[in-house]
């Protein structure tokens, strides 16, 4: 069996504490380096007691959101934003994790703003202390460029020009490549993409069928994608599909439909879509 202390430690960090758009709703940018801290060591504290637990052939690690975050332009102010969200988003957990320290210049860039983490002696040490995988979460990329009214990394998100999902993210098969590549930066351990997918407009046809064919097209680009991560030399041993039917979206609520089957919420029926019928097949063959 495999265990994950984590999901996505990043979103409680910023979205529940810095701008506060999921729960807690807490909107104290100063709270949120206190926060990641914390949640990074009790990872390290349930990485100490499963080890001691002693379950056989169990395997523990964590599970990182991991989006690209590309320049909206050569510009080295745009070069420097882009490098700071990466840092918030990513690097700020990574390095501590596979490094036993914090990434330098998120150190100065937060400090600027009175920011720090409350790292205590002995601290770093368990936080990385070694897990068996990762998960990594991704869906897209990010484009960012300068803008200081961001009080977190001074930095905007380009809004895409290119096809997006429901949820307003730009459909970007080399998501799954970037991702995986910039995990391999710091650890050979297995890679298991543990969550990918995307949400439509899906609607119930007359003859009672989802025929979601934006999501089978998503689906089979970003699996074809996952493929070339291994082509590239990278330990990927597995890919989950966000998600198995719709549900209940973070804030969203029901408004964004993720899911391989059909949620009619009044009648709570699961219907099969055609994306459900596509990654059985994938299933059944292992592959494309």
């Amino acid at each position: 069996p495999f265990w994950a202390t984590h999901n996505e430690p990043f979103i409680q960090t910023f979205y529940g504490y810095g701008n506060g758009l999921y729960a807690p709703g807490r909107r104290n940018p100063w709270a949120v380096l206190a926060v990641g801290h914390h949640l990074l060591l009790s990872h390290g504290l349930a990485v100490e007691a499963f080890r001691a637990a002693n379950l056989p052939g169990a395997q523990i690690g964590i599970v990182l959101i991991i989006w690209p975050h590309h320049s909206a332009s050569l510009h080295p102010a745009d070069l420097r934003a882009a490098r700071r969200t990466d840092g918030a988003m990513q690097r700020i957990f990574l390095d501590p994790l596979f490094r036993g320290e914090y990434p330098a210049d998120m150190l100065r860039h937060f400090g600027r703003r009175l920011m720090r983490p409350p790292v205590r002696p002995g601290d770093l040490a368990i936080i990385s202390r070694p897990i068996d995988f990762v998960g990594v979460n991704t869906y897209s990329r990010l484009v960012q460029a300068a803008d200081w009214r961001d009080p977190l990394a001074g930095a905007r998100q380009v809004p895409p020009t290119g096809p997006t999902t429901a949820m307003g993210w730009e459909i970007y098969p080399e998501c799954i490549v970037e991702a995986l590549q910039k995990v391999r930066e710091y650890t050979p351990l297995p890679l298991y993409i543990t969550e990918n997918g995307a949400a439509f407009d899906d609607t119930l046809g007359p003859d009672g069928k989802v025929d979601d064919t934006a999501r089978v097209a998503y689906l089979h680009a970003h699996i074809a994608a996952a493929r070339r991560a291994i082509s590239h030399g990278i330990d990927l041993r597995g890919y989950f599909v966000w998600t198995l039917l719709d549900n209940f979206e973070w804030s969203h609520g029901t408004t964004k439909r993720f899911g391989l089957f059909y949620t009619d919420y009044p009648t709570q029926r699961r219907i099969w879509k055609r994306s459900a019928e596509f990654f059985r097949a994938v299933i059944a063959r292992n592959g494309l």
